[in-house]
C-alpha cells in the first residue's frame, strides 16, 4: 500500500510555565501539537508525518527531536543550525488563574530554514508530499523573502498534484501591519485547499462578519473546503458534499482543565478521519471528540493512552 506523505510546516518553541514559586518546563507550538495528535491517529493507517522547522544544535533542539521521534513524527527535514537556537515563551499564572504571555523569539531558528544551504533539498522534499499543512503562526514568523520562497513551493506542490491545508492562527503581535497580514493571507488561501478558519482570527483579521460572509469570502480564492472553529460552539464545514453545523461535545465546567491545543487538536483530529476517507460531518465529530478530551488535561499534549482512537 501507498504510503501518503504529509509535511507540516511551524516552529516549536521552549515553554516556561511559572505559577507562584514553581516553574515548568515543556515544548509547544501550534502545528506541532497538529503533528502529534495526526501521527496518534494515523498511527495504524499508511501516512507519514514530517515535521518541517529549523532548529539549532543545543541540548534543547536535540530533546525535542528525540520527543518528536517517539511520537512516530519523521524528523528527516528539520534543519540543525548550529549559530541558532528555538525560541522561548513563558506562561505566567496568578493566583486568580489568569494567564500572561511573553515571547523571545525574534532570533529562533524556525524563521531561517528557507535561508540556509540545505533549503533547496529540504523544498524539492516537500514539494513532493501528497499534503502540505502551515498555520498563520508558520507564516508570519518568516521575512518577506522567505515567505516569497513559501509561496512559490506551496505552488509547486500544487503543480505537483499535493493538496495545500492552513490554519488561519492569525496573531497580530506576529505582523507589522494588519494591511500586510491580509495581503500574506489571501496569496496563501488562493494556494489553499482546505481551509481552518477560527472565526475570532478571522473577525480580527478582517473585521466582524457573519460566518456565512467568511466562507463566502474565503471560496472567492478556491479554497473547496472551509471549516469554521467557533470553540465550544459547532463548526461549520463547507465542503463539495454540502454544508454541516455539528455540535461541539458538551464538556461540563469542572472537567474543562486547560484549552491549550483544542484549535490544534481539533484540526487533527477532522484531518484524521477527512484524509482516510469519511465525510465533512464525521471528520467534524471525530475533530470535536479530540478537542474535547485534550480540554480535560493539562498542557498541549495529552498522554498518549488519553488520546481518542480514530472513529
Amino acid at each position: 500500500m501507498m504510503t501518503t506523505n504529509i509535511a507540516i510546516i511551524g516552529e516549536c518553541m521552549i515553554e516556561l510555565s511559572i505559577k507562584q514559586d514553581s516553574t515548568s518546563r515543556s515544548f509547544g507550538g501550534d502545528t506541532l501539537n497538529t503533528s502529534v495528535y495526526l501521527a496518534r491517529l494515523l498511527a495504524q493507517e499508511p501516512f507519514t508525518i514530517n515535521y518541517v522547522t529549523g532548529l539549532g544544535t543545543d541540548p534543547f533542539s536535540q530533546e525535542m527531536i528525540d520527543i518528536w521521534q517517539k511520537e512516530d513524527i519523521n524528523t528527516d527535514l528539520v534543519q540543525r543550525l548550529s549559530d541558532k537556537m528555538p525560541g522561548l515563551y513563558s506562561i505566567v499564572t496568578d493566583n486568580t488563574g489568569e494567564r500572561s504571555f511573553y515571547y523571545w523569539r525574534n532570533d529562533a531558528a524556525a524563521k531561517f530554514w528557507l535561508q540556509t544551504e540545505q533549503t533547496v533539498h529540504v523544498c524539492q522534499k516537500i514539494s513532493q508530499c501528497d499534503y502540505v499543512y502551515l498555520s498563520g503562526i508558520s507564516i508570519a514568523i518568516l521575512d518577506s523573502d522567505s515567505i516569497l520562497k513559501l509561496l512559490e513551493l506551496l505552488r509547486k506542490v500544487k503543480q505537483n498534484g499535493g493538496k495545500v491545508i492552513f490554519d488561519n492562527n492569525y496573531r497580530p503581535r506576529l505582523w507589522s501591519s494588519i494591511e500586510l497580514a491580509r495581503s500574506v493571507y489571501a496569496d496563501i488561501l488562493a494556494c489553499t485547499d482546505i481551509a481552518f478558519l477560527t472565526l475570532d482570527d478571522e473577525d480580527l483579521l478582517w473585521g466582524k462578519a457573519p460566518y456565512e460572509d467568511v466562507i463566502a469570502r474565503t471560496k472567492q480564492y478556491g479554497v473547496s473546503e472551509i471549516i469554521i472553529k467557533r470553540g465550544s460552539e459547532s463548526c461549520i464545514v463547507d465542503a463539495k458534499e454540502g454544508r454541516f453545523d455539528i455540535p461541539a461535545n458538551k464538556i461540563a465546567k469542572d472537567k474543562v482543565i486547560d484549552t491549550t491545543a483544542a484549535g490544534d487538536s481539533f484540526s487533527a483530529g477532522y484531518l484524521a478521519a477527512r484524509l482516510t476517507g469519511a465525510s465533512p460531518d464525521k471528520s467534524a465529530k471525530q475533530g470535536h471528540l479530540v478537542a474535547g478530551t485534550v480540554i480535560q488535561y493539562r498542557g498541549a499534549v495529552i498522554p498518549l493512552d488519553a488520546t481518542p482512537k480514530l472513529l
